[in-house]
């Protein structure tokens, strides 16, 4: 499996378990040309921004070890470009992480990641 498979199958995992934690997924894989949104989704009053990690095995650290400054900021300013294109101003935001280790079949949410 090559990387962009294993995201793919990592953001299909991470979008089944939100569905079954009572989140309603509004956006996948969101661009804009300076950055990405892996998964937009709504719970319960909250608009919730989240990126998914996936693992085969831990060589390259946790996945939320791949989430520096840099990557922060180039979601938050895609969450701000999502929020004004698509005018939702009365909403709660938070930003999440979801690593998907498939070597052991585990999911860990993080939520308010950042």
């Amino acid at each position: 499996m090559n990387n962009k498979e294993k995201g793919n199958l990592g953001e299909k995992i991470a979008c089944e378990f939100l569905i079954q934690k009572g989140f309603k997924v509004l956006d996948t894989n969101y661009r804009i040309k300076s950055g990405e949104i892996d998964i937009i989704a709504k719970f319960e009053d909250e608009l919730v921004f989240v990126e998914v990690k996936s693992r085969m095995d831990l060589r390259f650290g946790y996945g939320r070890d791949a989430i520096n400054n840099k990557k922060i900021k180039k979601i938050t300013n895609t969450a701000k470009h999502y929020i004004f294109a698509k005018k939702i101003y009365d909403s709660k935001i938070r930003f999440d992480v979801i690593e998907v280790y498939f070597m052991d079949k585990k999911i860990n949410h993080i939520e308010n990641a950042f």
